[in-house]
């Protein structure tokens, strides 16, 4: 493949689609959807980048949930993971195509993957979005992450380089509707696939989750260092099953060992959208909150009355943390 396209204009938004955890990680879908939005306001179009052996019905799934174009390496060599034959083969690809934007998820994949790529590219990339814009007047993507330990909001452009790259986070977006009329272009490139020789995979198996997933649970309990110990934060999980929701975690709770990564909320964490979310001993940090922005009603308990999270609570309890759980666990378990 011709890599020399330097005078090639950039144009086009593209999405990396990890499809490896399709039916649980929805990150691509929801980058396809707001990549539309992006691709309207410069007037291009949404490319979905796949690479994989037997690819195709994930490219058919990708056009039906509003992608443009779907562009698949498909290739047995492709089958497993390799982060270095992976970066070799999209670098080539950005440079011949040129795209102007390109997305991933800042899932433990996109976090290893994509900061190598940048760095292939000689570009900028900004990890953990929690929004994407394009500025009016320049036409750049205004990239907001969390900066300075997630105490501020920060936004950024690269003026220069090419592709503006960014990770966002799972759950900031919401996907479109699947669409079994949609039409779209799929593209099969050529690309030279050499294994990595220094590297070989032995065997895999799937991670085994807890039950259920959080980012779809209509209720969440959220449990923060204010509840005082790993037995008071074992609570929530009662409280959670009578209300038919799950639990999640702030970072101090998961430092602590009352809780493993998989329920943890923010900025190195999950987002979530439940309808009702209650936040109980959690203080506020923006780098929590940048976890829960999609939440419809969040109810918060602190002792502090001037805690961060009360700022954009709906309803806020001032009091002790492990007493009102004591509280909520008692009326309903008088429901039962």
């Amino acid at each position: 493949m011709k890599t020399n396209q330097s005078d090639k204009p950039c144009q086009g938004v593209w999405v990396f689609g990890d499809y490896r955890n399709y039916f649980q990680n929805r990150v691509t879908l929801q980058l396809i959807a707001k990549g539309r939005q992006l691709a309207a306001t410069l007037g291009t179009e949404v490319t979905v980048l796949l690479l994989g052996d037997h690819v195709h019905p994930y490219a058919m799934e990708y056009v039906a949930h509003g992608a443009d174009v779907v562009m698949a390496v498909d290739h047995p060599g492709l089958k497993d993971y390799q982060v270095e034959s992976y970066t070799r083969i999209v670098a080539e690809l950005v440079e011949y195509f040129r795209p102007e934007i390109f997305l991933a998820g800042a899932t433990a994949f996109g976090r290893e993957f994509f900061p190598r790529l940048a760095k292939r590219l000689n570009t900028g990339l900004s990890a953990d979005c929690v929004s994407l814009e394009i500025d009016p007047q320049s036409g750049l993507l205004i990239q907001t992450t969390p900066a300075f330990g997630g105490e501020l909001l920060a936004d950024v452009v690269t003026p220069e380089h090419r592709p503006q790259m960014a990770t966002v986070h799972p759950g900031i977006f919401s996907e479109l509707p699947h669409r079994h009329e949609a039409t779209g272009r799929i593209i099969y490139p050529e690309a030279e696939v050499v294994p990595d020789e220094r590297v070989e995979l032995i065997r895999s198996r799937p991670e085994q989750a807890h039950k259920g997933q959080l980012e779809d649970a209509s209720v969440v309990l959220v449990g923060g260092r204010g509840l005082g110990s790993h037995e008071n934060f074992q609570m929530l999980f009662e409280a959670a099953a009578l209300l038919g929701g799950d639990v999640a975690a702030t970072r101090p709770v998961v430092k602590a060992g009352w809780a493993d990564d998989s329920r943890l909320l923010g900025q190195t964490g999950k987002s979530v959208k439940p309808k009702l979310l209650i936040s109980i001993g959690t203080s506020g940090a923006l780098q929590y909150t940048t976890g829960i922005q999609g939440a419809e009603n969040i109810v918060a308990v602190n002792r502090d009355p001037r805690a961060p999270i009360f700022k954009m609570a709906d309803l806020g309890l001032v009091g002790d943390a492990k007493t009102v759980l004591s509280l909520l666990l008692e009326k309903l378990r008088k429901r039962l």
